[in-house]
């Protein structure tokens, strides 16, 4: 019988939740308050000349960030699986603490190469959250709540990733704008930590576990553990495509946005707003659409808006730029009054949407499917599948924008056709996700 849905804002209401929620919120935001405000002030150095390896130093803060998660996931679902995942929770946010308020001095004294390192240390505590963060999920929540609490853990993330943008990129362009934004962030560490504080125990799943000192074979063997379930390892895949899939499009919504569009760089941050909230509003849709149950049958639903928004996107951002040729530095105000601006802002909303539509139940699988005791260490190959996915979605852009000489419009289309070949081999090794789709459509159970 179908769990009656209930409103998955009522976790709001559950000490299993609310601190957790908001421990990872808020850790969130503050990975990308610095990240952000680092990358403004590389780009200020080399505008006033002081530096004219701009592009080689954007590249390398974005790869030290993500180097972590190859070196250390492993790691983290080790530990994750072994010890109090909430014992473990606090004591990462008390290393963001100190990690914060290295930082703070690194942005007062503006010196880029220890912001770098401070960046790479952001990374690493990230890396050791990560298969924390998904894994006390269906500790701490009943079977009918998972995918509700996912729901609101992806939507957390998302609209933390636009806030810790547009604070970080805003504040440090004030009169001692570095030093504010390190204040800020060892304050946000604080209340982060006594937020921790209040979550409840997650007993070790596994404490018996032995911590090996070789990460390349416990990495062999943390893939062997996600491989038994075949569906569990696909899920990983399509979950990993999709941060190749939304990173390729946040990459390039900056310059989409200006060269393409030929925005006011304001308008940059409505674009990337409009695709966040999608995602934040196709993550809340999945709870109703669902009936609160975990509904494989949503994931082909979301690939196929995917493609189809993504497609719009490269007919609707050529008419825009037909239709107001000679127009330049619009400002957001301006911009939906253009013809196709709205089309434009909806396409990446919907796309968004369609991204949180198919992310959401992929979590709730890849949990729900996979045994408590290993749940930590498999959802470490998560991560690190998601990073991989990510580095490789750099490349391709490099290869299409940069060797190919695409446009960014034509990048979207390829990527949209991309998508359309990539999981329409997973549907094919996971037939479970078309079937659940037809009985889903046509209102069964």
């Amino acid at each position: 019988m179908q769990q009656k849905p209930i409103s998955q804002f009522h976790l709001f209401t559950k000490r299993r939740f609310l601190p957790f929620f908001a421990t990872q919120f808020l850790g969130a935001l503050n990975d990308n308050i610095f990240k952000n405000a680092l990358l403004v002030i590389i780009v200020s150095t080399a505008v006033a000349g002081a530096d004219g390896s701009t592009n080689f130093t954007t590249n390398l803060a974005a790869g030290l960030f993500i180097l972590p998660y190859f070196l250390f996931c492993t790691t983290a679902g080790l530990l994750a699986d072994k010890y109090d995942k909430a014992l473990l929770i606090r004591r990462i946010k008390l290393a963001e603490i100190i990690i914060m308020l290295l930082g703070c001095y690194a942005l007062w004294s503006m010196n880029i190469s220890s912001m770098l390192v401070i960046l790479f240390l952001l990374g690493t505590q990230s890396a050791f959250f990560g298969p924390i963060k998904y894994s006390i999920i269906p500790q701490h929540l009943d079977t009918h709540e998972l995918l509700g609490g996912n729901a609101q853990v992806g939507m957390g993330t998302f609209v933390s990733i636009l806030m810790g943008t547009l604070i970080g990129g805003w504040i440090v362009t004030f009169d001692n704008g570095p030093l504010f934004v390190g204040l800020v962030a060892v304050i946000v560490a604080i209340i982060g930590w006594l937020c921790s504080r209040e979550i409840p125990d997650a007993a070790a799943e596994n404490p018996d576990i032995v911590i090996q000192l070789n990460p390349i074979e416990q990495s062999r063997e943390n893939f062997k553990l996600a491989k038994a379930d075949p569906t569990v390892f696909y899920c990983i895949l399509a979950n990993s495509w999709f941060w190749l899939y939304g990173g390729s499009f946040l990459t390039q919504v900056p310059n989409f946005a200006v060269t393409v569009l030929n925005g006011h760089p304001t308008l940059i941050s409505i674009l990337l707003a409009a695709f966040i909230v999608g995602v934040a509003i196709g993550s809340l849709l999945c709870n109703k659409l669902s009936g609160g149950s975990v509904e494989p049958g949503l994931i082909p639903l979301g690939a196929l808006g995917l493609t189809v928004f993504a497609v719009d996107l490269f007919f609707s951002a050529n008419a825009f730029q037909l239709a107001n040729q000679g127009v330049y530095a619009v400002l957001p105000s301006a911009f939906f009054s253009l013809a196709g601006g709205i089309r434009v802002s909806f396409d990446l909303m919907f796309i968004g949407l369609c991204g949180g539509l198919f992310i959401v139940p992929l979590y709730s699988m890849i949990q729900q499917r996979s045994a408590s005791n290993v749940r930590a260490r498999i959802l470490s190959v998560n991560n690190i599948c998601n990073a991989f996915y990510m580095v490789v979605g750099s490349l391709i852009g490099i290869v299409f924008l940069s060797i190919l000489g695409c446009s960014i419009p034509q990048f979207f289309l390829a990527i949209a056709l991309l998508n359309i070949i990539y999981l329409g081999f997973i549907f094919y090794r996971v037939p479970e996700f078309m079937q659940r789709f037809k009985i889903w459509i046509s209102g069964g159970v």
